[in-house]
């Protein structure tokens, strides 16, 4: 952390508020990135993201510094993330492909598709599509580490300190998290380049 960093810090945990979001300008969209990752859904990622920043300002006078401020940031987003998933498991969820019960009989279920259009898609796009589907369907633990490590660019030490748990740890799920990706992703090998399910 440089001097102007500290400096905002110390405005921060003092309630400046300036300070705080000049100080966390920077990791912003980093935050949102995690959210997103972890939800997969744009409206939830926004909300997990501001209900980071808020835990991040209330919490900032607690800060010891005994880890980098952005590691700090990580684990309480980190922590938002996992809080909202487990939330959302525990609330009733309907099938899509369950009918809808209205006065003048059933009607079907009508959800826009995210998918781009057949003239837009490009094998880019596709696999892009195809591995964040993978992506999302790890389980939540997994999804955490695949995202901290091979997307945000976390180095172990950094998601040790994120999680709180032994490098060796980090590593060991790390390597189960990219197995199941690897796994999921050969079961859709038809619609994948092989040469790139190889390097997964």
């Amino acid at each position: 952390m440089n001097q102007n960093e500290q400096l905002l810090l110390e405005k921060a945990k003092k309630g400046d508020v300036a300070a705080f979001e000049e100080l966390t300008e920077v990791y912003q969209k980093k935050i949102f990135n995690l959210a997103y990752r972890m939800t997969g859904n744009y409206d939830d990622a926004s909300d997990m993201a501001q209900e980071a920043l808020i835990r991040i300002f209330k919490s900032i006078g607690n800060f010891k510094e005994q880890s980098s401020f952005s590691t700090w940031i990580y684990r309480i987003t980190t922590n938002v993330c996992l809080d909202e998933l487990r939330r959302k498991k525990n609330k009733k969820v309907f099938s899509l492909d369950e009918e809808i019960h209205a006065d003048d009989g059933e009607i079907q279920r009508q959800i826009m598709s995210d998918d781009p259009q057949p003239d837009e898609v490009v094998e880019k796009e596709e696999l892009k599509r195809i591995v964040n589907n993978a992506i999302n369907n790890l389980q939540d633990d997994q999804k955490l580490v695949i995202t901290l490590r091979d997307i945000q660019g976390l180095s172990y030490e950094e998601i040790s300190n994120v999680l709180e748990c032994p490098v060796g740890t980090v590593k060991s799920r790390i390597n189960r998290a990219r197995q199941a990706l690897k796994n999921i992703l050969m079961s859709k090998r038809e619609l994948l380049n092989e040469h790139y399910v190889k390097q997964i």
